[in-house]
């Protein structure tokens, strides 16, 4: 009866010690978009349609609009620190960042902008642990999207120099229209 039991694969065990950021780059077959927070993997629950629509649109537009020598990544590794390499949905990253296509991961410097769409599986991690983090590490910018009714709200963030943490700078419904970072107008209808 043993014989019929699969293997764990090995990154199910974790090291005593935790993960670390260049792990995920090392351990084979891990899901899709798989985290790691506080030196622990963590995985996403499928994409909803809202997330997915949401995200696409956002790329679409932000594309349009980003500054010369910057631009969108989308769903890419973000190297906060040894034990904490987040995966934001969308982030604003300087072109000189760029080391070749086989880049897995940004650092926190090169990115002007970060953006979550929040998901039911991941509000706490949205809402609270990623903000802290991202703060913490100096990125200047973050929008937290929240769905209402169907609809995008954008919430726009901006670290607030005498704290290190992230002010409200702004609760957007039915247009997202900025200055900064860099100058936006999104139709979030």
């Amino acid at each position: 009866m043993d014989d019929l039991l699969e293997p764990y694969p090995d990154w199910l065990r974790p090291p005593a010690e935790g993960r670390s950021a260049d792990d995920l780059d090392r351990m084979c077959d891990l899901p899709p978009h798989t985290e790691l927070l506080f030196g622990s993997l963590v995985f996403s629950a499928p994409q909803t349609r809202f997330h997915a629509r949401t995200v696409g649109v956002l790329d679409r537009c932000l594309t349009d609009q980003v500054p010369v020598g910057w631009e969108i990544w989308r769903r890419m590794g973000l190297v906060l620190d040894d034990r904490n390499r987040p995966e934001p949905d969308l982030m604003v990253v300087d072109l000189r960042a760029d080391t070749g296509d086989d880049q897995t991961f940004c650092r926190p410097e090169d990115v002007l902008l970060l953006v979550e769409v929040v998901s039911q599986e991941s509000q706490e991690r949205d809402r609270e642990v990623k903000p802290r983090k991202y703060a913490a590490a100096g990125i200047p910018h973050f929008w937290r999207v929240e769905c209402n009714e169907g609809r995008p709200v954008v919430h726009t963030y901006e670290i607030d120099p005498a704290t290190g943490l992230y002010g409200l700078t702004g609760i957007h419904h039915k247009q997202l229209k900025l200055d900064r970072p860099f100058p936006v107008d999104i139709d979030l209808t």
